[in-house]
């Protein structure tokens, strides 16, 4: 049976199963201090911050970012842009395309192992894509 909630549309449960795989990254490293899936457009799909961030600024410059490094990789022939690397003198960011989902957000610690953060946003980020991408048929 399913006992679900007839009143939860998509997006909600978009949103519910986007939230499970960011809480997922974020203990498997406990450097990693917050994370959101931003849609193209510069909306917060989910997230996992801290309530003293404004979220719609957050994700707004987000989509940003990315939409002016992306068009800033192709005037210089570099293809798509996959992620753009912040390093800020709190730790880093990382905001990596994540397909049709949108762009993931990461910000860590100093103490963050880069390689490894790298490694696991980007499989976050697959993971995320392919939560909403079309089925195979």
């Amino acid at each position: 049976m399913n006992f679900e909630n007839p009143r939860r549309t998509s997006a909600d449960i978009l949103a519910s199963k986007t939230r499970a795989i960011l809480r997922g990254l974020c203990a498997a490293s406990d450097k990693v201090e917050a994370t959101a899936l931003v849609s193209h457009d510069g909306l917060i799909i989910a997230s996992v911050m801290s309530q003293e961030v404004d979220a719609d600024r957050f994700g707004a410059m987000c989509a940003s970012l990315l939409a002016l490094a992306n068009r800033a990789a192709k005037e210089v022939s570099r293809g798509d842009l996959r992620q753009i690397i912040l390093d800020g003198s709190l730790g880093p960011m990382l905001l990596t395309r994540a397909g049709e989902a949108g762009v993931l957000a990461v910000a860590a610690s100093p103490a963050a192992k880069l390689g490894q953060l790298i490694l696991d946003t980007r499989n976050t980020a697959r993971t995320l894509s392919d939560l909403v991408a079309p089925p195979k048929v």
